[in-house]
């Protein structure tokens, strides 16, 4: 890895104006890499024009706001693309009028950006464990800005360091981030502490799940549902996929939502004691072995991804029963 860490380093030292970017529908990993490396990146390179784009998060806009700029910014710029290597799922596609591209993840997907760079480290458990990896190996200073924002990002895409891709490096990178001398109480205080209302929301859901005979257990979100509840799609999705974790006898969770913006239905997949991101690279998606997601056309196609998980969560029980 260090020596694509040094090649990153020599583009950047070339460059005038980096424009990073990152996945849509960002989450703590996305915004939380994408923001901690145009930290880093100012402090160690004030002469140069850094930004940040793309859509936004409610949930984790504490993070950081992201910048507006002209077309024109990205003559002769250098993209850099955090957490995501799949083209569709990059917010803002602008990044193709770059003269170089970067891509910086962690997921299983392969890359279909043409003449882009990588750096992929399938083995970390987020986005900012390579980022912050990169910076402490490259000797970069390491602001307590950006320390934050990759430390929330290595909590959330790690189930606060819960998940099976959490590795001793995992938590050595953690380790440094708070001795920069981050308030980790306040980071999780932003993620984790939720209204009155917000609790009883999700107690209204919880009592919409349903299981199938296997015990996958699911949510669907139409868009009549989004109205009915007053909720926004980010809410319903990513918001409510883990009101189904830590059940008894449960293993695999999913989560359907209409997506306004598109007119399709996000899949949130989520698993505990096995891997079903070949479930969701089937139907187009990708991720974590545990943790993945997908985009559908339409609800119709449920009852055919429900039947997969159920088989797998017969295949779970088979093995573990033998």
């Amino acid at each position: 890895m260090k020596k694509l860490y040094k090649a990153i380093l020599k583009d950047i030292k070339k460059h005038d104006t980096i424009i990073i970017h990152r996945h849509t529908n960002p989450d703590g990993d996305a915004m939380g890499s994408q923001i901690g490396l145009s930290l880093i990146l100012k402090k160690n390179f004030p002469n140069k024009e850094i930004y940040v784009v793309g859509d936004t998060n409610k949930r984790v806009d504490f993070i950081g706001q992201m910048d507006e700029i002209a077309d024109e910014k990205y003559q002769n710029a250098l993209v850099i693309i955090c957490d995501v290597a799949v083209s569709s799922m990059i917010s803002d596609d602008r990044y193709k009028l770059a003269s170089k591209v970067w891509i910086i993840d962690h997921h299983k997907n392969t890359s279909d950006i043409e003449g882009a760079s990588l750096i992929i480290n399938s083995h970390a458990a987020a986005a900012c464990e390579v980022v912050a990896d990169m910076a402490f190996k490259l000797k970069l200073h390491v602001t307590k800005g950006a320390a934050e924002a990759l430390y929330t990002g290595l909590i959330t895409d790690s189930g606060r360091f819960q998940y099976s891709d959490t590795t001793p490096k995992t938590l050595m990178i953690g380790a440094c981030l708070m001795d920069i001398g981050i308030n980790v109480q306040a980071i999780y205080d932003k993620l984790y502490v939720e209204t009155l209302e917000s609790k009883k929301l999700k107690a209204t859901f919880t009592e919409r799940m349903k299981v199938t005979d296997k015990n996958v257990a699911y949510l669907i979100n139409t868009k009549e549902d989004l109205e009915k509840y007053n909720v926004d799609f980010n809410t319903a999705s990513r918001g409510m996929v883990n009101i189904m974790a830590g059940i008894e006898g449960i293993n695999i969770w999913c989560n359907f939502t209409y997506n306004p913006q598109n007119e399709k239905v996000i899949c949130e997949f989520r698993s505990r004691g096995m891997s079903i991101v070949d479930i969701a690279k089937k139907y187009g998606g990708g991720g974590h072995d545990q943790a993945c997601g997908a985009t559908i056309d339409s609800f119709d196609m449920i009852p055919s991804l429900l039947a997969d998980f159920d088989n797998r969560m017969e295949e779970y029980l088979n093995e573990t029963n033998s």
